[in-house]
C-alpha cells in the first residue's frame, strides 16, 4: 500500500551491513612514527614466574598502603561522594594543590597553588610540555643516557634531540653551551636518575640552574625518585633556586601507588596556563575522586611515616644486588652505586652487546633492560639497567650469579 513504512528489522543484528570495502586506515605521519616501549615489550616476556626479572621499573607492591587507601576511599565517598564523582576543574583539586605548593615552598621561595597543575601521572606532564613547547625540528636537550619515557613522549612532536654530556656524577652543566643554541628546553632527572641511579650534587644543581638561566633555557626537573634517598637526606630542589625558569614534575606513583595515575607539574604561571589549556583539550581533568582520596591519605603527615619504610626496603635490596655483583661479576664490568631510587647502571666491556646478552639471559631465566634505548642519539650497546625493588634478596643473588656467569662466558 502506498505510503506504508517498511517493516522494522527483527533485531539489531539484522541491521548490520555488508562491508565490501574495508577501510584502509590512513595513519598520520606522527602515528606512523610511534614505537612501542622497549621495556614494556621485555616485560611481556618476563611475566613468566620462572623468570628473575631485573627489567621492570615498577615500585614494589609490598609498599602499597592498601588499607590506608581503602579507608580514604570509603571516607571520601561517604562524606563527599557526589563531589568526588562529579567533573572537576582542569587544574585539579584545590586542597591537594595547596598541599603540594606548601611542600615545594622553602624559606626563600614561595610556591603558589596557582602554579600547580594536577595530571594523570607525570608521564602526561611530559606529553603536555611537549605539546606546548616543542615544534617539529625544535632542539630538545637531554641527558646521556636519559629516561626512555621522556624520549618517547617528546618524540611524538618530532624534535631534534641533542645530548648533554654526563659523567659519574651525572649531567655536566659546562657541556650545555655547546648544544644550547635554539633549544626549547633541557630535560633532567637529578635524583637517582632513571636509568643510571646517579644524582647531581648540590653544587652541580646550582651550576645547572645558573647556566640555564643565563641561556634563557627552560629547565625540567623531573623528580619521581627524590623521596627515595636511603639516608633520608633529600637534595635541594632546583625549582626553589629559580621558580621562574624551572618546571618541576612530581608523582605519587613511587611514594603511594602507581595505579592511581596521579602526578603534578609546578611551572611559572604563563606556562602553567598553557599546560592547563592543553590538558583541558586532552582529558578535561584528572579524576576528582583520585585527587580527593590522595589528599585524604597524605594531609595529616602519612608520607612522613610511610616513605621511610620504602627507603628501608629498597636500600636493603639495593645492597643485596651490589654485594652479589661484587661477588659474581667479572672485574672488567663496572656499575653505579646509587644512594637511593630503584636502578643500577652496568657498563660491560666494549666487546659485549647487551642486546645479544639479553637473549641468552632470558634463556637462562634472567631479564634486564639493555642500555641502548635510553640514548637519544648514538646508543652505547655495552650498557644495561638493573632494577632490584621487586625482587627479594635471595632471588637477586641467584639472578646476579647467573648473569655473572653469562658475562664471563663472553670475555
Amino acid at each position: 500500500m502506498a505510503g506504508t513504512r517498511p517493516a522494522a528489522p527483527d533485531s539489531e543484528t539484522s541491521m548490520k551491513i555488508e562491508n565490501p570495502h574495508p577501510i584502509q586506515w590512513q595513519f598520520s605521519e606522527r602515528a606512523q612514527g610511534l614505537q612501542s616501549s622497549f621495556i614494556r615489550e621485555i616485560l611481556k616476556i618476563t611475566q613468566r614466574p620462572e623468570i628473575i626479572s631485573f627489567a621492570g621499573g615498577l615500585p614494589s607492591p609490598a609498599t602499597f598502603p592498601v588499607e590506608r587507601m581503602r579507608a580514604a576511599y570509603d571516607k571520601v565517598l561517604v562524606e563527599a561522594g557526589k563531589v568526588a564523582l562529579q567533573y572537576g576543574p582542569t587544574d585539579g583539586y584545590a586542597p591537594l594543590r595547596e598541599w603540594i605548593a606548601n611542600s615545594l615552598s622553602t624559606e626563600g621561595t614561595k610556591i603558589l597553588p596557582e602554579q600547580i597543575l594536577m595530571v594523570s601521572g607525570s608521564q602526561q606532564a611530559l606529553d603536555l610540555i611537549g605539546k606546548v613547547l616543542i615544534d617539529e625540528g625544535s632542539r630538545v636537550l637531554v641527558e646521556t643516557p636519559s629516561y626512555l619515557g621522556a624520549l618517547q613522549a617528546f618524540s611524538v612532536y618530532r624534535p631534534e634531540f641533542a645530548s648533554v654530556d654526563t659523567d659519574d656524577d651525572g649531567l655536566v652543566p659546562s657541556s650545555i653551551d655547546a648544544v644550547a643554541k635554539g633549544a626549547r628546553l633541557l630535560y633532567s632527572l637529578p635524583n637517582f636518575q632513571n636509568p643510571t641511579g646517579r644524582s647531581l650534587s648540590a653544587a652541580r644543581r646550582l651550576e645547572l640552574v645558573e647556566t640555564c638561566a643565563r641561556l634563557g633555557l627552560p629547565l625540567i626537573e623531573d623528580d619521581p625518585y627524590g623521596a627515595l634517598s636511603y639516608s633520608g637526606a633529600p637534595m635541594p630542589k632546583m625549582v626553589a633556586m629559580n621558580p621562574d625558569g624551572v618546571i618541576y614534575m612530581g608523582s605519587f606513583s613511587k611514594v603511594l601507588t602507581p595505579g592511581i595515575r596521579l602526578g603534578y607539574v609546578c611551572a611559572p604561571l604563563p606556562l602553567v596556563r598553557r599546560l592547563e589549556l592543553a590538558k583541558q583539550a586532552a582529558d578535561l581533568h584528572t579524576a576528582q575522586l583520585t585527587q580527593m582520596v590522595v589528599h585524604e591519605v597524605i594531609k595529616d603527615g602519612f608520607l612522613d611515616e610511610h616513605i621511610p619504610t620504602i627507603r628501608t626496603l629498597y636500600g636493603k635490596q639495593c645492597q643485596a644486588m651490589l654485594d652479589a655483583m661484587a661477588e659474581h661479576f667479572p672485574a672488567s664490568v663496572t656499575w653505579t652505586k646509587p644512594e637511593g631510587g630503584m636502578f643500577i647502571w652496568v657498563t660491560l666491556p666494549k666487546s659485549i652487546d647487551a642486546m645479544k646478552l639479553l637473549d641468552t639471559a632470558i634463556a637462562s631465566r634472567v631479564a634486564f633492560v639493555p642500555g641502548a634505548p635510553f640514548y637519544a642519539n648514538a646508543g652505547e650497546t655495552n650498557t644495561l639497567r638493573l632494577s632490584f625493588v621487586t625482587v627479594p634478596p635471595e632471588r637477586i643473588r641467584e639472578g646476579i650469579a647467573i648473569l655473572g656467569k653469562l658475562i664471563a662466558a663472553l670475555l
